[in-house]
């Protein structure tokens, strides 16, 4: 991981801001979604611009160094061409296909957004495509996990500034470093929970052996859910002797005290931090052993980002202030700053965290894990995937039912697909 360097990243910014910073699709219209026009075209002259910003409240608070305030300030200061007069708005990242959709051309101009909103603020017009120049830094500064977060239809619609995902966290008295490279090493060590039940988890296992959504990178519609043949049988049988296993529990270290490590993200630290204090340890997902060979699992993921709104006024004048605002915004300088502000967990890959929390997330995305996709027969997922998880804990799968229960899941997935 490369050490930070914040001069070269002001003047990166500032170069991709006087060069447009693109996205621009200036014909963003018509459902949000457009062809790249590539970089727009920076001007010189001196121009009043209103630009309205709308993000969570914390970003807002003076007990969290107001960020937003702080980062658009910054960002006016480094462009006096534009003569910029901010407007904030409150909008958290989950309501933001709301408060779009709801009159995107009455909307902020620039916001923060849940990657998973893409499909319906693209429906409501209210995002614009990203290209040029801003897609060039945005795949420079990112892991490939992360722009697929953002990317849809093959085309960018964000500025990706953290990740969602899971990892696991354990105790470090119990598991070595070499250890929690292999769930089949620490079950050998002491007790492990896994919340099999759960559908957002289970399927790290099926797709480290190859199961795919929706295609290999997630974005074929068309391919619906491939959870079948032997490679999710010898899966489904894995599961079976994991249950089996006495080192074994379903759940976490809430439902298990007795678990020495256990699987969730960010917003459970403080429940690791006090079942492990000083021996906490915290990282990626570990392997599985399947024929013998290591099969890495992947867990689910996605990002929070800065999108700009293509319906405005500002867009239809000034286009280049916007995505410029939105790449400064999802930058290296104002993620680290959100990191030493919030604990935002940065994305950009040339900023050096300093805790195991934040390393943990980072090498989550950029290894072991696979982008939730963004595709609209996703939702036939979640139940199949978790009655298989109830049943597997259950104990009514077995090695001998083991192939018909996987066909079976297989099936419900890409019935209720097609439906």
């Amino acid at each position: 991981m490369k050490q930070i360097n914040l001069m070269l990243s002001r003047r990166q910014a500032l170069a991709l801001g006087l060069s447009g910073l693109a996205s621009m699709a200036l014909a963003a219209c018509g459902g949000g979604s457009s062809s790249d026009s590539g970089d727009a075209p920076a001007t010189d002259e001196n121009v009043d611009v209103t630009v309205t910003v709308w993000g969570p409240q914390e970003d807002q608070s003076d007990d969290n160094g107001n960020w937003l305030q702080t980062q658009c300030e910054a960002f006016a200061a480094e462009h006096p061409e534009w003569n910029i007069t901010f407007k904030y708005g409150v909008c958290s990242e989950g309501d933001a296909k709301t408060n779009i959709g709801t009159d995107p051309s009455a909307g902020a101009d620039v916001y923060l957004y849940a990657n998973d909103q893409i499909p319906d603020l693209l429906k409501a017009g209210g995002i614009a495509e990203f290209g040029g120049s801003t897609l060039d830094a945005i795949k420079a500064n990112n892991s490939e996990t992360t722009v697929n977060t953002v990317t849809y239809d093959g085309a960018v619609y964000g500025v990706p500034f953290t990740g969602n995902t899971w990892f696991m966290y354990y105790d470090k008295s119990v598991f070595s470093d070499d250890d929690i490279k292999s769930l089949d090493a620490m079950l050998e060590k002491g007790k492990v929970a896994f919340p099999l039940d759960n559908s957002w988890y289970i399927a790290s296992f099926y797709v480290a052996n190859g199961c795919t959504l929706f295609g290999a990178d997630g974005g074929d519609a068309e391919a619906g859910f491939d959870f079948s043949g032997d490679k999710a049988v010898k899966v489904t049988d894995y599961l079976v002797d994991l249950v089996a296993n006495k080192n074994f529990a379903n759940g976490d270290v809430g439902t298990n005290a007795d678990a020495k490590a256990f699987f969730s993200g960010t917003w459970d630290y403080e429940k690791a931090l006090d079942a492990y204090g000083d021996n906490l340890g915290i990282a990626a997902a570990p392997s599985i052993t399947i024929d013998g060979e290591p099969k890495q699992m992947k867990a689910f993921a996605g990002s929070k980002a800065v999108g700009v709104n293509p319906t405005t006024a500002l867009y239809a004048s000034h286009p280049e202030v916007a995505v410029a605002l939105a790449a400064y915004l999802g930058g290296t300088d104002a993620q680290q700053a959100h990191y030493d502000l919030r604990n935002i967990i940065p994305t950009d890959v040339n900023i050096t965290v300093d805790d195991a929390l934040a390393q943990a997330q980072m090498d989550a995305m950029d290894f072991a894990s696979i982008v939730q996709p963004l595709q609209a027969d996703m939702g036939n997922y979640w139940t199949p995937a978790e009655s298989m998880g109830k049943e597997l804990v259950a104990g009514t799968v077995t090695h001998d039912n083991a192939a018909d229960k996987t066909e079976s899941m297989n099936t419900s997935m890409n019935t209720a697909a097609v439906q």
